[in-house]
């Protein structure tokens, strides 16, 4: 089934590259959002941990490789049109590069709040 839904994704309207939505799995929290593309997603699915595409240094990196705070994979989620994938995960330590459990905490005021 692995194989057929690699090749359901679309690889295309990324330019290569496919969004990917982190989660904790015994939270539920959205720990991060970062991108894969076919060497990331299959080294991710061989291993085991999280691996992705850094737009930023053009190149593969594991998560925690070398904070230690590591990603272990308990899911990989297509979404509906198979160009956004979900990571459930096990998180080691802080997602966030600054520390905090979540990359996302930078909260807008919104209307009516």
């Amino acid at each position: 089934m692995t194989e057929e839904l690699m090749r359901k994704l679309d690889w295309k309207k990324g330019n290569g590259l496919i969004p990917v939505v982190v989660q904790d799995a015994e939270t539920k929290a959205t720990l991060m959002l970062a991108y894969a593309n076919k060497e990331a997603l299959e080294k991710t699915l061989s291993t085991g941990y999280a691996h992705y595409w850094s737009r930023s240094r053009g190149k593969l990196w594991m998560k925690g490789e070398t904070s230690g705070h590591t990603q272990k994979i308990k899911q990989v989620i297509a979404d509906c049109d198979y160009d956004t994938l979900l990571y459930i995960v096990e998180q080691k330590g802080f997602v966030c590069h600054t520390g905090a459990e979540t990359c996302f905490h930078h909260e807008f005021e919104c209307p009516g709040e």
